[in-house]
């Protein structure tokens, strides 16, 4: 076991929906070997309130998630990263900025729960879907025996993480 801190940045072109769920619960579920964060290409400016009322229903800390551009975390002073994940296919497509010390990365693809229309009751089953799904690839995520992996062999399991629905596999 490290006792080194990972850092994971979760991408997604809003940032205000698929992204800031992956940033809460790694926070919560990896709390002292992780520390999360989120960030668009073409930030909302604010978070999804479907969002928000999951998270806060599931007892997730609120207070600090806000839309923001993936250029904080391009820019001098930023946090390294380790990981950096894209969790929507328009990110996925995207030419990102150059992230220094060059952090494994892969795509998680997730439908948009913003982008569900509909009663107030189909919002939240959206957002409650692409809760579980991110729930269940990061619980996946965080238990990868990352001290016995090289480079080459994390690509290839957070790459297999991507993969995985929500029931099944």
């Amino acid at each position: 076991m490290t006792d080194r801190i990972y850092n994971v940045l979760f991408l997604c072109t809003g940032n205000s929906a698929r992204s800031i769920l992956a940033e809460a619960i790694l926070n919560q579920i990896g709390k002292g070997r992780f520390r999360a964060y989120s960030a668009g290409s073409h930030p909302a400016g604010k978070v999804n309130p479907y969002v928000l009322e999951m998270l806060a229903a599931q007892n997730l800390p609120v207070a600090e998630l806000r839309s923001k551009s993936w250029d904080e975390f391009a820019a001098p002073g930023a946090p390294a990263l380790d990981f950096v994940f894209t969790v929507c296919d328009n990110a996925a497509g995207e030419v990102c900025p150059v992230w220094p010390g060059q952090p494994v990365s892969a795509h998680w693809g997730i439908e948009d729960p913003a982008a569900v229309q509909g009663d107030d009751a189909a919002r939240r089953h959206a957002v409650h879907t692409a809760l579980q799904l991110l729930n269940r690839r990061i619980s996946v995520f965080i238990n990868l025996p990352f001290a016995k992996l090289d480079k080459m062999a994390l690509k290839q399991e957070v790459d297999s993480i991507g993969r995985l629905r929500e029931q099944g596999q």
